[in-house]
């Protein structure tokens, strides 16, 4: 699914991410919050959550976004939806190993790696695919 750069979510989402780059992350963190209460589509509402999960201040306000991004992005029927899905159990899983429920954490730690085939190779695809593959070895140990 690609992103539509006349959304007004989406540029919501875009302006509060040049505003994380510029140090600015409350105001990117209350752009984000607004995209989230002006989203209207599943598409919508899975990216300003994403986006919302990251200026979290607790491991548990991290996991309720992370899971609610991906809940609207699995209600989305679209194969290319796909390339996101490790990201986001990437998210899930490590936020479960935060809180030490290594069970949990190893759940969507598998999920995600069942997903890595549809990433890019690129820079982002190898970090994530590293960020899961660590995670597993992190959490297998426990």
């Amino acid at each position: 699914m690609n992103f539509d750069p006349e959304n007004p979510v989406i540029l919501l989402c875009a302006e509060g991410m040049n505003l994380e780059g510029q140090g600015d992350p409350e105001t990117a963190a209350n752009l984000f919050l607004k995209a989230w209460t002006e989203s209207t589509s599943d598409f919508e509402k899975f990216t300003s959550a994403h986006y919302v999960a990251r200026h979290q201040k607790t491991i548990p306000g991290k996991l309720k976004w992370d899971q609610t991004a991906l809940d609207f992005a699995l209600k989305i029927n679209d194969e290319t939806m796909k390339v996101y899905y490790p990201s986001l159990y990437l998210n899930i899983a490590k936020c479960y190993e935060d809180l030490a429920d290594f069970d949990s954490a190893k759940e969507f730690y598998q999920a995600a790696r069942s997903y890595l085939n549809f990433l890019p190779d690129d820079g982002y695809g190898k970090m994530i695919k590293s960020g899961v593959e660590q995670g597993i070895e992190r959490v297998f140990k426990c």
